[in-house]
């Protein structure tokens, strides 16, 4: 492979979440932030295939190339949350050799194939401990959403991810809280940076410039599994003195049948939503909730981007006082924070909200300020400075 006729260093980025297409309802972060960083790195991706995707495509300047890991009729473990889907179907685990040692395989075949200078690899597990073991002395910055770190506790998989913090440029994650969680498993200091993922901006200001919100429309977003709180949201309905106009539920998962079963009749859930269709709703909704709970096998959110996409559309945001929530909602300031698992303190709060729109337009405004520090362009600053050191060191 030549080397990029601008000049620009090569950037190789290992993630398991990727959408098939640009805005079609998949957790857009890592194309966001790699798009970002496109201005002036040669970006490539190496991601697991899913349903739709093609095997190799360019999206705006970012190149994109996916492996297959299962035969195609059962390969599903990478089609949403890997941690959530083997909770889900037990069956799934069959897949994961098969995922490790073709993204080991993927991931080897692109370093030869791009030459890349240095290494941007979602999730400490599984990309980091496959980047660890393949990419050789190549610069490598590892990033964390809050699964890898919070669920995966065997005492293998802690000595794994000792390993691979231990060998990284630089770690980042998404709260104060998981810092910490870092911090024991031996970072440095000067490893660990505090870097949300960003917000793509443009879509939710469009949409917000151009659709009427209605004060009591309620909007969950998030996938339907246990830390996201959906269940804690429907008992929470039931507990209303004053009903919503409509309580709108976007998101897919293994819960979703349960959570349809149980729900009063004013929910509609629509599903995944792709990124036009997800800032409509954003901007259609007075008031928008993050239920989350720590789960039962340890998972956490770390800090959901659905929050910070919702406070950039100025919703009044309902949230629980976890860490990572807590880093950017302050109670009573851009938001209302409420005891996680409690629906009793989830229903006094929505019910605040729903007797007083004036108090929902001025959180929502709080929201809307707090959430410009979190942009794209501003996420894309932090790594592109992350990643020069890298490179340097």
């Amino acid at each position: 492979m030549h080397p990029d006729p601008a000049g620009r260093p090569t950037l190789l980025v290992a993630a398991s979440t990727f959408p098939a297409e640009a805005g079609d309802g998949t957790p857009g972060f890592v194309l966001d932030l790699a798009t970002a960083l496109s201005s002036d790195h040669r970006v490539v991706v190496v991601a697991p295939m899913t349903r739709g995707a093609r095997k190799h495509q360019r999206i705006g300047d970012v190149e994109v190339r996916r492996y297959s890991y299962f035969p195609a009729r059962w390969q599903d473990l990478a089609d949403g949350a890997i941690v959530d889907n083997l909770r889900a179907s037990p069956v799934r685990w069959l897949q994961v050799p098969f995922f490790f040692g073709a993204m080991a395989r993927a991931l080897r075949r692109e370093a030869r194939r791009s030459r890349p200078d240095v290494a941007l690899l979602h999730w400490i597990i599984p990309q980091g401990v496959v980047g660890k073991v393949v990419l050789g002395r190549l610069p490598r910055v590892v990033t964390t959403l809050g699964g890898d770190l919070y669920a995966l506790r065997h005492p293998l998989l802690q000595r794994a991810k000792r390993s691979v913090v231990a060998s990284a440029s630089a770690v980042t994650c998404m709260s104060t809280d998981m810092a910490r969680e870092l911090r024991a498993l031996g970072a440095r200091d000067d490893q660990v940076h505090v870097v949300p993922m960003g917000v793509d901006l443009a879509p939710i200001a469009s949409a917000v410039a151009r659709e009427r919100r209605t004060s009591d429309r309620v909007l969950f977003v998030g996938r339907l599994v246990e830390k996201k709180g959906a269940t804690v949201l429907l008992e929470a309905l039931d507990r209303l003195e004053r009903r919503p106009s409509e309580v709108v539920v976007v998101g897919d998962g293994p819960l979703r049948t349960s959570l349809e079963a149980r729900a009063v009749t004013e929910v509609d859930f629509v599903g995944a939503q792709g990124k036009d269709a997800l800032a409509a709703r954003y901007a259609q909704a007075g008031i928008a909730v993050y239920p989350s709970v720590p789960a039962a096998n340890g998972d956490r959110d770390g800090l959901p981007v659905a929050l910070l996409e919702a406070m950039a559309a100025g919703c009044a945001i309902v949230a629980s006082a976890v860490p990572g929530i807590v880093d950017v909602v302050e109670d009573g300031v851009n938001g209302l924070l409420v005891s996680p698992g409690d629906p009793d303190a989830l229903a006094a709060a929505l019910d605040r909200l729903l007797a007083a729109p004036e108090l929902a337009e001025r959180l929502g405004a709080a929201a809307r300020a707090t959430a410009a520090a979190h942009t794209v362009d501003a996420v894309g600053e932090r790594y592109r400075a992350l990643l020069t050191a890298a490179l340097q060191g």
